[in-house]
């Protein structure tokens, strides 16, 4: 492992060396993943259990082929509040298994007909920003996690917890050798957590009071007709998410997951673990930023070490004192290490304008990547219905629009550029 060698998504890992770079995939997506089930007013272990196994039917619907790791989906936050709301919670979960249904049905239309319209509707020069949006319309959130934002008083004791979980993750991916040189993220939550219980931010009252083992809650679904309407729009805002995960996660590990194995394999994946979440009373899942990120830092791409990071998912899901002890791990060490990680993600949009050597000097180029970063990052929000379109997913939408309009001139020869 010295000078961080590279393990490809195929290789074997000792156990010795799995089960840290486990832990640390599953401490990466812990904290936005539980805070779902939260908002929705659910008890996390079943989210916990349905992201292990959805995880794990990702990795074999995609042949192995597709690191990625599966965390609770904040696209359907908006709908399904108003849908718990109006109807309540078991109708939401029939929403979330309608969405995933034609989710499912898009991945088949996909296989029939191909996934070559990616590259005219979304070429390297509108890729590219759309990626590095994912990471960084994110930026706030990492900010508001660590509370340094979004508060009237700014409390030193998160600010120093803040930047020790930081310090160490960025210090350590540069100085950390041989072992420690691929569980640096490990490392910094556990330096962040040290240095918040010195701090005195955490209370262990729910852990005392939490039992040793429990079983996850489930909920069976019901339908409404307009419940479904509600969420229906939500399909297009996780498809374009997924599209920009996989291919910023298939330049990361250096291969094409577009073409192998599939767009198509990789959408029904996502897509159907959703519809097995909603059919046992989770939330719907979908590819997590925050374990492309400790990809991109650590050069760590092993599908088992995602598997067995799924794993961990689904035992922790029955330990109640674990999981309880887990969700003590504060705002500020959460936040130092989203930090990195969504910048990582960023970083990999602009990586790919530089490999794919984006020529600016053409018009084209130059307004596609200037106006999706404008607007992604105006904060501007286009709203349908109850569904809110912003920040990446409207500049993606954006994007392809453009990029459209530019293939057709082109076959008009309209375009001066061509």
């Amino acid at each position: 492992m010295e000078n961080k060698k590279i393990i490809q998504v195929e290789d074997k890992v000792p156990f010795k060396l799995m089960l840290p770079l486990s832990i640390q995939h599953m401490f990466a997506m812990f904290g936005a993943s539980v805070l779902v089930p939260f908002m929705f007013g659910i008890h996390p272990a079943v989210v916990l259990f349905m992201n292990g196994i959805g995880t794990l039917l990702f990795i074999w619907i995609t042949k192995g082929k597709a690191p990625a790791y599966l965390g609770s989906s904040f696209a359907f936050l908006g709908p399904g509040a108003i849908v718990i709301e109006k109807f309540g919670y078991d109708y939401a979960l029939g929403g979330f298994i309608a969405v995933g249904v034609c989710g499912c049905i898009l991945a088949f239309i996909i296989q029939r007909f191909g996934s070559k319209w990616i590259e005219i509707v979304l070429p390297p020069a509108a890729m590219g920003p759309v990626v590095a949006l994912i990471g960084l319309e994110l930026s706030n959130a990492a900010a508001s996690n660590a509370g340094l934002v979004g508060v009237d008083v700014v409390q030193s004791s998160s600010v120093i917890v803040f930047l020790v979980t930081l310090g160490v993750a960025v210090f350590g991916s540069v100085v950390f050798r041989k072992f420690f040189a691929v569980i640096p993220i490990l490392i910094a939550i556990i330096a962040g957590y040290i240095a918040a219980i010195c701090c005195g931010i955490i209370d262990f009252s729910s852990v005392a009071q939490a039992s040793l083992f429990s079983m996850p809650t489930f909920t069976l679904p019901k339908f409404n007709v307009e419940a479904i309407l509600i969420m229906m729009p939500v399909l297009l805002v996780i498809t374009s998410e997924h599209i920009g995960h996989q291919i910023v996660t298939g330049k990361i590990i250096g291969r094409n997951l577009i073409k192998d194995p599939g767009l198509h394999r990789s959408l029904f994946a996502d897509n159907f673990s959703t519809v097995i979440s909603g059919l046992i009373g989770s939330v719907p899942t979908t590819t997590y930023g925050e374990n492309i990120g400790v990809m991109a830092m650590t050069k760590v791409y092993s599908v088992r070490v995602i598997a067995g990071a799924a794993v961990l998912s689904i035992i922790l899901s029955f330990i109640g004192k674990i999981t309880a002890l887990i969700s003590t791990i504060p705002g500020p060490v959460i936040g130092g290490i989203s930090f990195l990680l969504y910048g990582m993600i960023g970083t990999s949009g602009i990586r790919m304008l530089v490999e794919e050597q984006v020529d600016y000097s053409k018009s084209r180029n130059l307004a596609l990547t200037s106006v999706i970063f404008v607007t992604g990052l105006s904060g501007i929000t286009l709203t349908i219905g109850n569904i809110a379109f912003t920040g990446m997913v409207l500049a993606c939408v954006t994007g392809m629009i453009l990029s459209l309009i530019f293939y057709i001139l082109d076959k008009l020869n309209l375009t001066n550029d061509r």
